[in-house]
């Protein structure tokens, strides 16, 4: 599995990657990687994905799907997610420390250093402190950015959106009234912006909770983060910590198991695609939902480290029922975990 790490860190991140994987059946555990439907690398040469190349290119969503009468996960690949921050006054410091408790890189742009160290000090994973025209162009952006103009005029939140509208992004929110965003959206469209990027800003910014106080408007802004995210259904399972596991090579000697899920029912306090790397020394890392549920897969992964077991097993946790209560199985859901060793 170790190549298919290696084979994921070479792809385009701005092209609908994914992993599928065969859940069921002789070829359990065989996986492909492909990039905009065509396939980049197969654990199997010419295995059995080969046959299925146009169903392949017709996928757009993570989940089990049933092909050629197997169970096959489709892994769609996110990046970790970046919220980039335009402004580090009052509603930009609850931004930050509610972006960092969802476990996103924070980049804050702000041009006043006495604003840039309340950045610091709020937690933001990196913070530069220049002219908003200058810091936008050390940010990239992909399909997993999300911009957030709080700038403290106007005409800042014009520079930042010109700049921000020309590049990668899941989404772009700037606050302000209506009259002050479609003012500035009426001259960037002048001067030649996309109108369709434009008519995408959520404006004003954050979801309608009658929010006044600036941590409630950031609750809010945050908020349609989490919405717009979810739609998108793209997770990043495979985090740069699990990468770095895998691929560094002082610990390439060490047995590892991979945990993901792969199907889930009900309430569960983590979605599809999301893994865990088990090493025979017991260390986690990332999660799967913590508490019952998680050590029981544990010991299950730590059983197939030590070079017991099958290659690859499906284990099913149930959350739901009087046995699951008693055990701190609060969540009421069911779901599938993937466990495969790691080579």
């Amino acid at each position: 599995m170790k190549a298919l790490f290696e084979a994921i860190q070479r792809t385009d991140t701005n092209r609908f990657n994914m992993v599928l994987t065969v859940l069921d059946g002789e070829n359990i555990g065989e996986k492909v990687l492909t990039s905009d439907g065509t396939i980049l690398w197969e654990s199997q040469e010419h295995g059995f994905f080969r046959g299925f190349q146009d169903e392949i290119k017709a996928l757009d969503d993570s989940g089990v799907i049933r092909l050629g009468g197997h169970e096959v996960f489709c892994d769609v690949l996110g990046n970790e997610k970046q919220i980039v921050i335009c402004g580090g006054g009052h509603v930009s410091i609850p931004v930050i420390t509610l972006g960092v408790m969802m476990g996103c890189e924070v980049t804050v742009l702000e041009d006043r250093p006495l604003f840039a160290d309340n950045a610091r000090r709020a937690g933001a994973t990196k913070v530069i402190c220049a002219p908003f025209e200058e810091g936008l162009e050390q940010v990239k952006g992909n399909a997993d950015t999300y911009f957030v103009i709080v700038t403290r005029g106007h005409r800042y939140d014009q520079i930042c959106l010109e700049k921000i509208a020309r590049k990668e992004h899941a989404y772009i929110g700037m606050i302000g009234s209506r009259r002050r965003t479609t003012l500035v959206k009426q001259i960037l469209a002048e001067k030649g912006i996309d109108k369709n990027v434009l008519d995408s800003v959520y404006t004003p910014i954050g979801l309608d909770i009658g929010a006044e106080t600036p941590v409630e408007i950031a609750v809010a802004i945050m908020a349609e983060i989490i919405e717009v995210k979810n739609k998108k259904k793209r997770t990043c399972g495979y985090t740069k910590e699990i990468m770095q596991a895998v691929l560094n090579p002082e610990s390439g000697s060490e047995s590892k198991v991979m945990a993901t899920i792969v199907k889930r029912k009900g309430s569960a306090p983590q979605g599809v695609g999301i893994k865990m790397l088990v090493l025979r020394s017991g260390t986690c890392i990332g999660t799967i939902g913590g508490g019952c549920m998680e050590a029981n897969i544990m010991q299950k992964a730590l059983l197939m480290a030590s070079g017991n077991g099958p290659e690859a097993v499906i284990c099913k946790v149930d959350m739901t029922g009087a046995d699951a209560e008693e055990e701190g199985m609060v969540c009421g859901g069911v779901v599938s975990v993937l466990l495969e060793r790691v080579k």
